[in-house]
């Protein structure tokens, strides 16, 4: 059971290349808040897997590897970091074989829980604005301020491209709609926002209308005054 939270936690959803990466660190410094990019820690969990040389179908060996490995997670500059073993698996995160794989070591029930778990204690001590597949539904069900941000096939897939990515998005949306854990799933409390036509800052413009509108006092507040604490 998930316990109340004691500081703010925005959460925004989403498929693949809909935007939401750049809206949630954008609307993260506008409000001073620490950034939570939760794909990159599913990716350096991939990368993990991939450069042992288990088979990301074997979810047996998947979960025996990560919970042998010290997993710590963390800020810089108000941003989310993830070492395994002391390594930064930064450079790796696009990996051909990183992106061929993650939907499959993602959909592993175990490391989700793994993962949600570290996800959820950086609400311990920081006002958040976290994104992934699963942050409304799964990792802060309980949070008021929930986004979902989507954008028609043809601007993901051209998004996509522009990253360097050459996967499938309709398979993507696909495999993480359907997966029996943690789907990707619009929470029903959540305030969809199509990016197809918007600039970053126009989504982030409208997110924090919708906050105000929540009632939450929305200050932006310069970076040295605030902080944020790293998880243990």
């Amino acid at each position: 059971m998930n316990l109340p939270l004691t500081h703010i936690v925005v959460a925004i959803d989403g498929p693949a290349a809909s935007g939401k990466s750049s809206v949630a660190r954008a609307l993260a410094r506008r409000l001073a808040f620490a950034y939570v990019n939760t794909g990159a820690m599913y990716r350096a969990a991939t990368w993990l897997v991939v450069s042992k040389g288990i088979s990301p179908n074997d979810a047996e060996r998947v979960r025996a590897l990560l919970e042998s490995t010290e997993i710590t997670c963390g800020l810089n500059n108000r941003e989310s970091t993830i070492r395994l073993d002391g390594t930064d698996p930064t450079e790796h995160l696009v990996d051909e074989a990183v992106n061929a794989n993650v939907s499959v070591v993602s959909s592993i029930p175990e490391v989700r829980k793994l993962l949600v778990d570290k996800q959820r204690a950086y609400a311990a001590a920081n006002d958040l604005v976290m994104e992934g597949r699963d942050i409304g539904s799964v990792v802060f069900p309980e949070t008021p301020y929930k986004f979902y941000v989507d954008a028609i096939p043809e601007v993901r897939a051209m998004r996509r491209a522009r990253q360097g990515l050459a996967d499938s998005i309709a398979q993507r949306d696909k495999f993480d709609s359907s997966r029996r854990t943690s789907p990707l799933i619009i929470a029903e409390d959540a305030h969809v926002i199509d990016s197809s036509n918007l600039t970053i800052d126009g989504v982030v413009g409208e997110i924090i209308g919708r906050l105000k509108q929540r009632g939450l006092e929305i200050e932006e507040v310069p970076a040295v005054v605030r902080q944020p604490a790293v998880p243990a």
